[in-house]
Order: C-alpha cells, then sequence, then structure tokens
C-alpha cells in the first residue's frame, strides 16, 4: 500500500519555477497571434479524406459513428434545435424516415413551441407522399399552437393541392373559429370563390344518394354564402333544375327570377335560356310573358345604369313596371327616376325631368282612387318645379307655384317661410310681411316656426320701430300659443323671445319674459299594454306655465304645499341647529 502510494506521487509532474517575472519587452497581443496565424495558414487543415464505402458492413460502420456524433451534440445542448433537425433530415437522407420520425418526435418533447420544427417534419412527410402522416402533424401543430397561422395556411395548401376541398374547406371553417386576422378571411373568400362548382357536386352528391333535403340545404348555404357580390349563374341553374326534378315548379320560378333581377345582363344569357325552356315546358302564357318582361326589364336597367339622365329610357321603363309590377316597384322606380337631377341648367333637359313628377303625381292619384289623395306626391311635384323655376329665374311663375302649392296645403309652415323669404330676396318685404301675417292668421297653422320666422324678419328689416313690431310678434304668439297641446312648442317660442329679449331688451322686459318661462316637473301616468290591460306606471316630464297655474286653483293649491314644506324644512333645520340663528341675529 505505501509503494503504491510512493508510486503515485512519483508520477505528478513538477511545475517549473518561472525565475524571472518581469514584463518582455515587446508585448504580442492576441490580435497579432490570429494575424500572424492567418498569414502562415496555419489553421487551415486538409480536407478529410474521401470515403468510399464498398460493403455492408462498412456502411453500418458510419452510421454508428455519424449517429455517435449527433448524440453526442444532442447530449451536450439538448435545447438547439438545429442539431435536431440536422439529425433527422440526415437520417430521412438515408430513407430512414421512421428513425426521422422519431427524432422530430424526440425533439418536440425538448421545445414544442418551436414553429420551424413542426414545419421540418410535416415537409418531410409531405416530400416522401406520407400524406397521412402529414395530416396528423398539420392538426397537432394547429391543435397545440392555434395562432401560428403559418400552419393554417400550409395544411389547407396542402389539402387543395391533393383535390381534398371538403377537407380543405373544414381546415378553414375550423380556423374561422379562431377569429384570425382579415387576410384570412381572404382566403377563404378566395378559395370558396375558386371553386363554385364544388357545391354543384356536393348537392348532387346528396341527390344522387336520395338526400333531397341535405341537397336543397347545400344549395341554400351556398347561395347564402356569395350573396349578392359574387353571384354565378351556373349555382342558381343548378339549383332550378334540381327543384324543377323535384316537381317544386313555384320554387323554379322564384329561384329564376330571383337571380335574373341580380345578375347582370351579359352574364344571364345561361339563365334565360334555361328560364324560357321551364316556361315553355311547365309554364301557362302568363309565365311566358313573364320572361318578356324581365327580359326588357333587364335591357332598361342597362341603359339606365349606363345614362341615369336618359329620360327616354326612364319613360319607358316606367310605362313596363305601371302595367305589370306591383304599386310598391313603380314607386321605387319613380324615386329612382327623380334622383337625376338635370347637371345643367337648360329648359329643354329640365321639360323632361319635371314631366317624371308629374307622371309620378298622376300615378298616385289613380291609385289612390279617391280613397285618400295623402300618398299622392303633389308637394315633392311642386317642390321640384319651384326649384326648376328657380333655377331659370323665372320668379312670377315661382310666386304662381307657391300660390298653388299653399292653396293645396296651407298647413304646411316650411312654404310659407320660403316664399316669405323669396320676396325678402327680392326686395319686396311688404309682399313678404303680408305672407307673413296671412301664414299666423290661418286657424290650422299653429306652429311656433312661422312666428319666429315673421318676428326674425321684422327684426333684419332695420327700419325704426322694428323692436317695437318684433317683441308686438312675440306677445301676440305667446296669446295664440296658450291653447297648444304641444308645451315643447309654446317652449321653443319663449326661448326665442327671451335670446331676442337678452339681445335687444332692458331689464324689465327679460324679466317679463322670466316670469312666463314654465317650470319643468316630474310626474307618473298609467301605462296601458296592448290588450287593454294595466302595464304599471312610468315618469314623464311636463311643463307648468305661470299663466296656465294662474288660472287652475289645483295648481294654486300645489304651489301653496310646496311652499308650507319648504317652511317646515326651514323651521325643523332652525331648531336643530340654534346657535346658527343667534350668530346670524349677532351679525
Amino acid at each position: 500500500m505505501a509503494a503504491s502510494t510512493a508510486a503515485g506521487k512519483q508520477r505528478i509532474p513538477k511545475v517549473a519555477k518561472v525565475k524571472n517575472k518581469a514584463p518582455a519587452e515587446v508585448q504580442i497581443t492576441a490580435e497579432q497571434l490570429l494575424r500572424e496565424a492567418k498569414e502562415r495558414e496555419l489553421e487551415l487543415l486538409p480536407p478529410p479524406p474521401q470515403q468510399k464505402i464498398t460493403d455492408e458492413e462498412e456502411l453500418n460502420d458510419y452510421k454508428l459513428r455519424k449517429r455517435k456524433t449527433f448524440e453526442d451534440n444532442i447530449r451536450k445542448n439538448r435545447t438547439v434545435i438545429s442539431n435536431w433537425i440536422k439529425y433527422a433530415q440526415w437520417e430521412e437522407s438515408l430513407k430512414e424516415i421512421q428513425r426521422a420520425r422519431s427524432i422530430y418526435e424526440r425533439a418536440l418533447d425538448v421545445d414544442y413551441r418551436n414553429i420551424t420544427l413542426w414545419l421540418k417534419y410535416a415537409e418531410m412527410e409531405m416530400k416522401n407522399r406520407q400524406v397521412n402522416h402529414a395530416r396528423n402533424i398539420w392538426d397537432r401543430a394547429i391543435t397545440t399552437l392555434p395562432r401560428v397561422n403559418q400552419f393554417w395556411y400550409k395544411y389547407t395548401y396542402m389539402e387543395e393541392m391533393l383535390g381534398n376541398v371538403a377537407g380543405a374547406r373544414q381546415v378553414f371553417e375550423r380556423w374561422m373559429e379562431w377569429q384570425p386576422e382579415e387576410q384570412a378571411w381572404h382566403s377563404y373568400i378566395n378559395f370558396e370563390l375558386r371553386y363554385k362548382e364544388n357545391w354543384i357536386k356536393y348537392a348532387r352528391f346528396e341527390e344522387k344518394h336520395g338526400y333531397f333535403a341535405h341537397a336543397r340545404k347545400v344549395y341554400e348555404r351556398a347561395v347564402e354564402f356569395f350573396g349578392d357580390e359574387h353571384m354565378d349563374e351556373r349555382l342558381y341553374v343548378a339549383f332550378a333544375k334540381f327543384e324543377e326534378n323535384q316537381k317544386e315548379f313555384e320554387r323554379v320560378r322564384v329561384i329564376y327570377k330571383y337571380a335574373l333581377d341580380r345578375i347582370s345582363k351579359q352574364e344571364a344569357q345561361e339563365l334565360f335560356k334555361n328560364y324560357t325552356i321551364f316556361e315553355k315546358k311547365f309554364g301557362d302564357r302568363r309565365g311566358i310573358e313573364d320572361i318578356i318582361v324581365s327580359k326588357r326589364r333587364f335591357q332598361y336597367e342597362e341603359e339606365v345604369k349606363a345614362n341615369p339622365h336618359n329620360y327616354d329610357a326612364w319613360f319607358d321603363y316606367l310605362r313596363l313596371v305601371e302595367s305589370d309590377a306591383e304599386a310598391e316597384t313603380v314607386r321605387e322606380v319613380y324615386e329612382r327616376a327623380i334622383a337625376n337631377v338635370p347637371p345643367i341648367q337648360e329648359k329643354r333637359h329640365w321639360k323632361r325631368y319635371i314631366y317624371l313628377w308629374v307622371n309620378y303625381a298622376l300615378y298616385e292619384e289613380l291609385e289612390a282612387k279617391g280613397t285618400s289623395i295623402g300618398k299622392c306626391p303633389k308637394n315633392k311635384l311642386f317642390k321640384g318645379y319651384i326649384e326648376l323655376e328657380l333655377q331659370l329665374r323665372e320668379f312670377d311663375r315661382c310666386r304662381k307655384l307657391y300660390e298653388k302649392f299653399l292653396e293645396f296645403g296651407p298647413e304646411n309652415c316650411t312654404s310659407w317661410i320660403k316664399f316669405a323669404e323669396l320676396e325678402t330676396i327680392l326686395g319686396d318685404i311688404e309682399r313678404a310681411r303680408a305672407i307673413y301675417e296671412l301664414a299666423i292668421s290661418q286657424p290650422r297653422l299653429d306652429m311656433p316656426e312661422v312666428w319666429i320666422s315673421f318676428a326674425q324678419f321684422e327684426l333684419s328689416s332695420g327700419k325704426e320701430g322694428s323692436l317695437a313690431k318684433c317683441r308686438q310678434i312675440y306677445e301676440e304668439a305667446n296669446k295664440t300659443m296658450r291653447n297648444c297641446e304641444e308645451k315643447e312648442e309654446r317652449l321653443m317660442l319663449l326661448e326665442s323671445w327671451r335670446s331676442f329679449e337678452d339681445e335687444f331688451g332692458t331689464t324689465s322686459d327679460k324679466e317679463r319674459v322670466d316670469k312666463l318661462m314654465p317650470e319643468k316637473v316630474k310626474k307618473r301616468r298609467k301605462v296601458q299594454a296592448d290588450d287593454g290591460s294595466d302595464a304599471g306606471w312610468e315618469e314623464y316630464y311636463d311643463y307648468i306655465f305661470p299663466e296656465d297655474a294662474a288660472n287652475q286653483p289645483n295648481l294654486k293649491l300645489l304651489a301653496m304645499a310646496k311652499l308650507w314644506k319648504k317652511q317646515q324644512q326651514d323651521k325643523e333645520a332652525a331648531e336643530q341647529d340654534p346657535d346658527k340663528d343667534i350668530d346670524e341675529s349677532e351679525s
């Protein structure tokens, strides 16, 4: 034992002692050492000799050495994913797919959040045509990391390249459940637009196997999905033929008419052809006439779209719809037509436009048939006509039109104001004043706007006594509107009067108007349901005007009760704090 210990001590080398510890005269830096090594090419190693493998034993030996090298690198640092990928790709190059899968699985156990690892793994399976394995990997990837859009794009692209459109659609639908960014939705839309016929194939598959209700739902889903923006006549033709096979002829007509109303004429040639064939086979004379009318409607639609100011085309279109369509459709076309106002101020252009209004009014009068002329758009007609004459500066004709208009509707507050404003612009102040006075004398006109406009007119005239006249108009308006049921309109008049007095009146004038302002109070009232039963109570705000309160004993009693309650509250407060009263009396 002692001999072995002594032998061990003899094997330990002795450390050389440095006798001179002074720094060298010439200092050499690390940079100089590297530069000299580069210059002398000391670090260049000769390339390894090429190894030629001649038999299976040598190949197995080579594989063993390489695998040991890869495993050693992984053992040194397991978190370096590039070592795992190089290892798996080397196994893949040897067609050792099962070993490569094992390496990728071991790497995923180390870092399953690494996106590159999943991509390389799936790409290996796809390159080697292992489709089901690739699907499995993509499915695991989107389940584990659903917010990585690259996985979803790769997965749907693979299914689309394989021709599995239904599978790609299913992946897209799973993706949309995660509410991804806008680009993902666009990709889904473009995918569906590329495969419109797949909806038809899907529906025909269901029809072939006798699932007619399922086939109808597929067609309905397709129509809803593509909407009005991406309509395709092939889809509607297939849908109509399916319903024709089911002997649902009314459904067929609805489908054809729905599509023809929304698809442009150039893109609906096949649709028209099939609709005509259908009506000849199963329809009557009325059905064939509907086809002809629909075709003519398409022609007129194209004409008015190309030139909205082609009033002759609008007249032809209106004659067609008046002879065949419902009243609401006719009104819709009239409204579209009159919305196209002539862009230039020439009488020959406006003449045709005004006739649109005249025909519209005549149609409504004939439609009403003497029951109620309320629907007749004469007010629109008069306004359009007056607008024409104003642009042509035919002011005398404008006056006559306003007079006719006000004979037709004397309760129209805006028309009286516009008529008076026209006379003011033309400088005929006396005529404008006469129009205002005539307006406020109308028994059916109890709105404050005319009174306010009349007062502002007198104020803007700038003549002597204009303030007195303006104040007199407000006083007369207040007296007239005391019986007005709409208290908000009466308040509107008083607020306008107060604004006038704030600017031009004296202190006493302001106080006088302030005394006329109402008090806003909260009240309760019963509410009845539609069936007449009690539905509880609701709160609402009401306005109590001092002039009305003076004439109502109940309101006086209510005011006295409020005053008594306030006095009682002040009395109780004084009893609770007597020191405050002493301090106030001393002060």
